[in-house]
Formats: C-alpha cells, structure tokens, sequence
C-alpha cells in the first residue's frame, strides 16, 4: 500500500530534487562555505610552495653546473630537439587555457562544456607525456644519451656532458611525473563532476585541480628555454 506524500515531506522531496553542489553543507568547523573555500585553498597555495622548493633544487644545479660547464651544456642542449619542446609547449598552454575554462563553465553551472574543457585538459597531458616517451626519452636513450653512469654516447667532446644529461633527466622526467599526477587529479574531478557534484556555489575541487594544473604548466614554461634553447 502506498501513500502519498504529505505537505511535510515535499520540501524534503523538493532538496532531493536539487543537484549535488547546491545541497553541498560546508564542515562544521568552518563558520562559512566562504571560509571553508578561502581555508582550502591557502592550503593548497601553502603545498604548491613546497613543490616550487622542489624544483627550485634542480633550477640550482642546473645554474651551478651551467656555469661551471658551459661547453657541456651548449653541447647537450644540441642535442634536443626544439620543435618537440616547442609543441609540448604549445600542448601545455592550450591545457591551461581549457582547465581555467573548465573552472569558469563549472562557476556558470554549464557542465557538459565543463566536462568537456576537463576531458581536453587531460588529453593534452597524455600528449605531452607521449611527446616526451615517443620522441624525445626512446631515441636519446637508443643512441646512449642516457643519465649519469649510463651515459655511452661516442662522440660527446665535453667529458661533463653526462652531468647534463643528469640535470635533463631529473628535471624533465619530475615534471612528467607531475603532469601525470595533475591528469589523475583531474580525472578525479571529471567523475565527480558526472555526479553534479560541481557548480555556481561549490567547485572547489575543480579550483584545487586547476591551481596545480597552472603549476605544472608553468615550470615548463622555464623548462623549455633553459633546456632546449640555450645553443
């Protein structure tokens, strides 16, 4: 047997109705979603600190050894190939464009176009990380331009040109590593973002993603000139 509803159970039925971000209730340690959405993000900025820490150790070396070896460093950097840099540049940058879109159609409640912007956001990451495996990493590594001890490249005329090859390695392949990471997060966001989880009052895991996104984007940005523009 059933009944209908009463008037007391419509409002309940009504918030049922509603999608998952406008019914989303800020923790009770917050006095506010404002407060909660300010909280988390200083918190996300205090994190990506500690990853330009990280980076700014391989930029050192990379400016010491410089220094002391520059023969070895206009040789290596000979050695790459800039059009591939240059068009994972040009990938990088139309992701970060795409992800901040994404951001904004999310704030504008406009989810297919959002979704949408995140799905191109995580395919330009795996070109760019195809880009680097396919036609940078495998033939360096066929050819003997390998890292540090492994280094067996015949005709290198600099003896320290292996420490660059080290440098090269550390800093490319950590940024790769990134990249890989800022697509699970945000594959993470695409398939909450299924369930209506995001929208004009709440998008904070799409903002999070996005300010790591930028990041990543951005230590490529001084990548790609020191490395493969300094010949």
């Amino acid at each position: 047997m059933t009944t209908l509803p009463t008037s007391q159970s419509l409002p309940d039925l009504h918030e049922k109705k509603k999608p998952l971000w406008s019914r989303y209730v800020h923790g009770h340690h917050w006095r506010s979603q404002t407060e909660e959405f300010d909280g988390l993000k200083l918190g996300f900025w205090l994190f990506l600190t500690t990853e330009v820490l990280l980076f700014a150790g391989i930029f050192c070396a990379y400016c010491l050894f410089r220094a002391m070896y520059p023969g070895a460093w206009a040789e290596g950097s000979g050695s790459l190939n800039w059009q591939w840099g240059a068009l994972n540049t040009i990938v990088l940058l139309l992701s970060s464009y795409t992800m901040a879109a994404a951001i904004y159609c999310f704030q504008t409640d406009q989810q297919k176009r959002g979704r949408m912007n995140l799905l191109i956001t995580i395919i330009s990451g795996a070109a760019f990380v195809a880009i680097k495996l396919v036609f940078e990493y495998y033939p360096k590594w066929t050819m003997g331009k390998r890292p540090g001890s492994l280094f067996d490249y015949p005709f290198a005329t600099d003896p320290h040109v292996p420490l660059w090859w080290s440098v090269y390695y550390c800093g490319t392949a950590l940024h790769a590593l990134h990249v890989i990471i800022g697509m699970i997060l945000i594959a993470r966001v695409y398939v909450k973002s299924l369930k209506g989880q995001y929208g004009p009052t709440y998008y904070t895991g799409v903002e999070v993603a996005g300010l790591y996104w930028h990041l990543v984007d951005l230590i490529w940005i001084f990548l790609f000139p020191l490395l493969y523009l300094i010949h």
